[in-house]
């Protein structure tokens, strides 16, 4: 999973990463769907000691283009989860009150709490990919961002929390396909929007953006994946093989009892 970890300033040309990348020889939908589900028992098992630790947070942060799968990466990586320890923050345009904050400020309201999994679907990054796209502000403003983002997540490291961030990699023939299944089936129209028509034109401008992105904002403290998420198989396999690893690498134990419980009974 290694191979998908984005080095600090390490340059970046997404055309050049294969999207319908599926890892190992041999690989297919039926043996990964059967290593996903073995990683969602562990996962379960992780989840419970995170909650009843409560020494540890984790902040999951997803990216990409429309239809690149966020949700469903929601839907399959946490299925069978409790979802007492698990919560989902969906940014969307900003409101009237949060414009007249700074742009982190209602990032920061929904950062995980201790023994608690937070997933980010969608996130501050709006803040240097739609902004810088659409000219919403100066160039002067949104490339001071890059290192205010280290900074905030590097407090957030430091103060306990394990940050993972997943850029989910499609192909603008795969987004295609996706978009008109949408349009095509009467059950997912609701999801289609004229405006994601609009938002493809700017596709290459949006992959500069993305590009420099994770050269700039890959850290040893929050670290980007690039996720190949053609086959949406593969893309749940990577991204819960790697969480599986990394929150077993916080070497978690359940607490001890706050009192002797030897000579209870219980009649």
């Amino acid at each position: 999973m290694d191979d998908y970890l984005i080095k600090p300033e390490t340059k970046i040309k997404l055309e050049e990463w294969d999207a319908d990348d599926t890892g190992e020889p041999g690989l297919d939908k039926d043996k990964a769907e059967k290593r996903s589900d073995d990683l969602t028992t562990e996962l379960d098992e992780l989840q419970e000691l995170l909650y009843a630790g409560q020494q540890h947070k984790v902040l999951i942060i997803l990216q990409g283009m429309d239809t690149s799968g966020k949700d469903g990466v929601i839907r399959h990586v946490f299925k069978g989860i409790n979802p007492q320890g698990v919560k989902v923050s969906s940014f969307k345009a900003p409101t009237p009150e949060e414009l007249s904050h700074d742009y982190l400020w209602r990032i920061h309201q929904r950062t995980p709490a201790k023994g608690e999994i937070m997933i980010f679907n969608r996130s501050h990054y709006e803040d240097v990919l739609v902004v810088r796209v659409h000219n919403l502000v100066d160039e002067k403003v949104w490339s001071k961002r890059y290192d205010q983002i280290n900074e905030f997540e590097q407090m957030l490291a430091q103060e306990g929390t394990l940050v993972l961030k997943f850029f989910l990699h499609i192909s603008p023939d795969e987004q295609k396909k996706r978009l008109q299944d949408r349009l095509n089936n009467l059950n997912k129209q609701w999801k289609f929007s004229v405006n994601d028509l609009k938002e493809r034109k700017l596709w290459a401008e949006y992959m500069q953006a993305y590009e420099d992105a994770l050269r700039k904002t890959s850290t040893d403290w929050a670290p980007w994946y690039l996720i190949p998420a053609n086959r949406k198989w593969y893309r749940d396999l990577v991204i819960g093989t790697i969480l599986v690893k990394k929150l077993r690498s916080l070497d978690m134990k359940y607490p001890q009892p706050t009192e002797d419980l030897s000579k209870i009974v219980i009649e």
